[in-house]
């Protein structure tokens, strides 16, 4: 007889006259790995949210915990009694908290008037750490950790609270191979304990590897629950998306003049006597392992960190940029990796933050912005990037993570670049979302924009780069048309 940690049967979501849910059911075995797949918008967090109480669910609804009675609905206190956690994409640490602090909040806060003394806490923390079998510091100060760091603090809290269901949003997305490959080891170790986890990510070979089954929903809808084994990610791709996902390799291309070009450009301790030069419609793909000096020089291409040596010349000519308004006015754009925290205003407008680069150019003299060419900018960029909006004067942080994306990509489009720099373009973004966003790159690149790819995935870099520069240490270690390799072979390049 199976144990079950979860039942959730029949879960409608309405929001006003929208059903973000409709008559959806999922359940989880204790001590499963478990996926919740889809592509964003498509229901997850708003399952995840009636799960946790955070939200009531239509009449006929039924969600119970183990051996226990179901419910028509869980208040978040049901949920968090029953061991319920979620550690959500922004992990919602304490930067000025020590890692100790940061593990037993929960308990301080449930019993604010007995605080946890600190031998106690160190003890707890401690037999924590070690059942995991990971390297923290209990008295670090959360904010100097690393994301993957942080991510272990946020496990070991909910452990302390004694979570018997862990539900991760999107835990790989900031993180390395290597940081990728302790976490799941980490996942695994939950499961044997009898914990279960349900895995929320859209890099589907994660999925496939770590989980035993995955639910897939669309449109808020329940496609169906299915085994991982035998599940391919092409299979897997067109349940989330109702339709084939498959690009192929960007084959053979003619290119312009040189655009972009560095000589011998050095940043002491990020990176060293880089050279490459960038052809106008090429694509160069710039991969290594976290900290090979891939962000350090786009940063520095964009004028945010000064070189110590070397050359950087456009279209020929030496340039020297004292900031990125330097380099913004000189034709250079770049997409940052961090979206959510640099690329976008979360609590100001799309038409805004497609706008923001190019106020200047939309204001009235002497200094009053036309809020008509305001409009027309986000409408017609909205337009030719087929971004899915409702109403552009809504706040960006309503959008899905593809189309949070190609509003960046609107708002740097704006400038009209001669050079594009896309740090990590598709983290977060879900497969079909992906697909559209390289539709874009390459048509830009089509249109004679030398465009400069930065991914540590394999795949993105094979199907999409023209030329491929593989990163170490900071210096390049190799370069290669990605035609010349498979990309299983081009993955063992970049990981070795």
């Amino acid at each position: 007889m199976t144990d079950y940690a979860l039942k959730a049967e029949n879960i409608t979501q309405k929001f006003g006259a929208f059903s973000a849910l409709k008559n959806v059911s999922f359940d989880l075995k204790v001590g499963e790995v478990h996926c919740l797949a889809g592509e964003n918008g498509c229901g997850k967090s708003t399952l995840i949210k009636v799960i946790n109480g955070v939200h009531r669910p239509e009449p006929g609804a039924r969600i119970g915990f183990g051996s226990g009675q179901s419910a028509g609905h869980i208040t978040p206190s049901d949920a968090k009694r029953n061991g319920v956690h979620v550690i959500w994409q922004d992990l919602a640490v304490f930067p000025d908290l020590t890692v100790a602090e940061n593990i037993t909040f929960d308990s301080f806060v449930a019993s604010p008037l007995k605080p946890v003394g600190s031998r106690d806490r160190k003890r707890r923390v401690n037999e924590i750490i070690a059942r995991l079998d990971i390297d923290l510091d209990p008295d670090e100060l959360v904010g100097n950790l690393s994301i993957a760091k942080r991510q272990l603090v946020a496990i070991c809290r909910v452990l302390d609270a004694d979570a018997k269901i862990i539900f991760m949003d999107e835990p790989t997305a900031s993180l390395t191979r290597k940081e990728t490959e302790s976490l799941l080891r980490i996942v695994r170790r939950l499961s044997a304990a009898g914990i279960s986890v349900v895995f929320v990510s859209h890099r589907l070979a994660e999925v496939l590897d770590v989980c035993e089954r995955v639910t897939v929903l669309r449109d808020g809808n329940l496609v169906g629950t299915y085994p991982t084994e035998g599940m391919s990610q092409k299979k897997l791709s067109k349940l989330m998306t109702g339709m084939d996902v498959h690009e192929e390799p960007r084959g053979p291309q003619t290119f312009g003049e040189t655009a972009i070009e560095v000589k011998g450009l050095t940043r002491r301790g990020e990176f060293a006597d880089v050279s490459f030069a960038v052809r106008r419609g090429e694509i160069l793909g710039l991969t290594g392992l976290m900290g090979s000096g891939r962000t350090e020089i786009a940063l520095t291409l964009f004028g945010m960190n000064k070189a110590d040596a070397g050359q950087i010349l456009l279209e020929g000519k030496p340039v020297s940029f004292g900031s990125n308004k330097d380099a913004i006015a000189a034709g250079i754009a770049y997409v940052s990796e961090d979206r959510l925290n640099l690329g976008l205003i979360q609590n100001q407008s799309i038409i805004n933050n497609t706008a923001i680069t190019v106020l200047d150019d939309l204001a009235d003299p002497p200094v009053f912005l036309a809020p008509s060419r305001l409009s027309q900018l986000c409408t017609s960029w909205i337009a030719r990037l087929k971004t899915k909006v409702s109403d552009p004067r809504l706040p960006v942080s309503v959008l899905s993570g593809g189309n949070q994306q190609r509003i960046v990509l609107a708002k740097w489009l704006a400038t009209n670049p001669k050079v594009l720099i896309l740090d990590a373009p598709t983290v977060g973004v879900d497969v079909g979302a992906k697909a559209g966003i390289f539709e874009i790159v390459r048509d830009l690149a089509a249109t004679g924009m030398s465009i400069i790819l930065i991914s540590d995935e394999a795949s993105e870099i094979h199907t999409h780069a023209d030329r491929c520069l593989i990163l170490r240490n900071g210096r390049i270690h190799q370069q290669l048309d990605p035609a010349d390799v498979d990309e299983e072979k081009l993955e063992e390049l970049i990981n070795a």
